[in-house]
């Protein structure tokens, strides 16, 4: 497996909005021609928009944006930004002389940090698509984006949380490309996978190292604690290789596994923890190995998300522990 830049996958653009005042953003992923598409939520709060049209049995075969954001239900609004700026450049499902941009969203609670007030709305989704057009921001990481308000480690309240973030991480193995965006903003702490070392989560009351969430929670196992809004991980896999609608949704679903790897805990009631699939079609490969190496390559990502984020809105960051 070789590192290379997600801007190596043809036909796929990236770009991001932020408001760095407020603590919210937004991260758009563009494939112009049309992706198949995929998505698997798992978590019990999410917040989101056009995944019933990727189930397996429902018409639509391909979409032409992912739209991660911060803001809550509020952050969907970004969708109609993306809609906007495709449709001016002719992008979308033909509909009888009109176009109709296929524009999945997925939106993670960041209202907690920051300003509450300040959600993305449709000129920062708009923005973010002139952000991908530029291709200048492709690269960015960690308080950027979808990531711009993450927080991570956040069950015994703002106070104990740190910040969390977006990450990137793309690689190839032959002619198979796959790459990884993911916005940590998760209940539980965050681990490197290929270590086994916790990098971010659950801060001591001094705030001087990391503690466990899990025996935080196994504290309280006959208390029902009422855990602060929701929280949620939000990504998306894009991948050359070519795949039926059926096969991204099931690697969506395998993906997952990284999550589970690597967030302690995840997929919890407060949290919307949902993953994207978008295939582009240049080549073949086997499925199976694909969900692999796609796993590996998203773990990978939520790493970065925490290593990349900076200090911000009272919250520590993973280099400072």
């Amino acid at each position: 497996m070789k590192e290379i830049k997600i801007s190596e996958i043809n036909g796929v653009k990236i770009g991001h909005a932020q408001d760095l005042n407020g603590g919210t953003g937004c991260t758009v992923i563009i494939c112009e021609k049309g992706a198949c598409g995929g998505v698997d939520v798992r978590g019990g709060a999410p917040a989101s928009r056009e995944t019933e049209l990727l189930k397996s049995e429902n018409m639509v075969e391909k979409v032409h944006a992912v739209v991660m954001s911060g803001g809550s239900a509020y952050g969907l609004d970004a969708c109609s930004g993306v809609m906007q700026f495709l449709e001016e450049k002719g992008i979308g499902f033909d509909a009888k002389g009109s176009v109709v941009p296929i524009v999945c969203g997925v939106s993670l609670f960041d209202l907690a940090v920051g300003d509450s007030k300040a959600r993305p709305d449709k000129a920062m989704g708009y923005e973010a698509c002139k952000s991908a057009e530029s291709g200048e921001d492709a690269l960015l990481e960690g308080n950027v984006g979808a990531g711009t308000g993450a927080a991570v480690g956040k069950y015994l309240g703002t106070d104990r949380m740190m910040k969390g973030g977006l990450g990137l991480y793309a690689a190839s193995i032959g002619n198979v490309k796959c790459a990884a965006i993911a916005s940590v903003n998760a209940l539980g702490d965050v681990f490197d996978t290929q270590t086994g070392e916790q990098i971010a989560g659950l801060l001591s009351e001094d705030k001087t190292k990391l503690e466990s969430t899990i025996s935080a929670m196994y504290d309280e196992v006959e208390t029902e604690r009422n855990i602060f809004n929701t929280n949620t991980t939000i990504g998306c896999i894009i991948t050359n290789v070519n795949l039926t609608k059926v096969q991204c949704n099931k690697l969506a679903s395998v993906t997952h596994n990284a999550f589970a790897k690597a967030i302690r805990p995840v997929h919890t009631s407060y949290d919307g923890d949902t993953i994207f699939v978008m295939s582009t079609g240049e080549v073949t490969a086997s499925s199976e190995v694909l969900g692999v190496f796609a796993t590996e390559v998203m773990e990978k990502a939520i790493a970065r998300a925490v290593r990349k984020a900076k200090p911000a809105y009272g919250l520590a960051a993973q280099s400072q522990i």
